[in-house]
């Protein structure tokens, strides 16, 4: 049995998918705080787009 504990803890198989899973949820992480941040200036620029595109902001 210990033998087997022993084998059990020197296996690295999957340590390399947990690094990978590691890595991606910190670049997840990082997107959604930046796109969380300048979400309202997004908004904002495809709104002026949008109004531009339309002619409503237009004087005439």
């Amino acid at each position: 049995m210990s033998s087997l504990f022993a084998r059990f803890l020197k296996d690295e198989s999957g340590a390399t998918a947990v690094e990978y899973g590691l890595i991606v949820a910190l670049i997840a992480a990082g997107i959604i705080a930046v796109v969380g941040s300048i979400g309202g200036q997004i908004t904002n620029a495809f709104t002026r787009v949008s109004t531009g595109l339309t002619g409503e902001g237009i004087a005439e």
